[in-house]
């Protein structure tokens, strides 16, 4: 299984969660889990995803949500889960 590390961060709005994980869905990509909390307005949700039958290259898709980040006014990241748990171990 190859997992991603997804981070959505930025002012809360009407749909973000709709949009990203329709782009994923639409891509093959499967949400094995997802939290999100609203702290003053302020929204912030990291997911667990397995793009092992993702339609796109892991830049691709990256690009893509960072690009659909700015569309709906949020900044969106992608990390592999390798490269994530190794920038943070303690």
């Amino acid at each position: 299984m190859k997992k991603t590390i997804i981070t959505v961060v930025g002012k809360d709005t009407v749909g973000i969660i709709a949009k990203v994980c329709t782009y994923l869905a639409e891509n093959g990509i499967n949400i094995l889990d997802i939290s999100q909390t609203i702290v003053q307005g302020y929204f912030n949700m990291m997911m667990i995803v397995d793009t092992n039958a993702a339609t796109k290259s892991f830049g691709d898709m990256a690009n893509d949500l960072e690009a659909l980040g700015r569309q709906i006014g949020v900044v969106i990241k992608c990390q592999k889960e390798e490269i994530f748990d190794m920038m943070h171990r303690i």
